[in-house]
């Protein structure tokens, strides 16, 4: 079985970067067909996917949001998965969630931004 485990909390000011982790166990994410996305979860809010990368690298998505300020990157030795995140705004407050394939999900990890 797939485990998820995000890590990377933290409280930053605005404009501020920070960088998640997801460590994979169980499977290498290089396996065919997963695709490892980042999602989270504002307070009082729906889920947000925030960005997704596939299992070859070939493609990558980013929501709307936050395109241009977070970068979904890989380490395939490591097995781990990393969302960079600049520029921070306080919208971007929420839980953050490692994702596989919409089956397995981590615990989350809580990122707040404010001055």
């Amino acid at each position: 079985q797939v485990q998820l485990q995000e890590s990377g909390p933290g409280l930053v000011r605005p404009s501020q970067t920070l960088s998640l982790t997801c460590a994979v166990s169980g499977d290498s994410i290089t396996t065919k067909y997963y695709y490892w996305s980042w999602i989270r979860q504002a307070p009082g809010k729906e889920r947000e996917g925030v960005s997704c990368i596939s299992y070859s690298d070939a493609s990558t998505y980013y929501a709307d949001s936050v395109k241009g300020r977070f970068t979904i990157s890989r380490d395939n030795a490591w097995n781990m998965v990393y969302l960079q995140m600049n520029n921070l705004t306080p919208e971007d407050t929420a839980v953050y969630y490692c994702n596989m394939n919409s089956i397995y999900w981590g615990k989350g990890t809580l990122v707040t931004v404010s001055s």
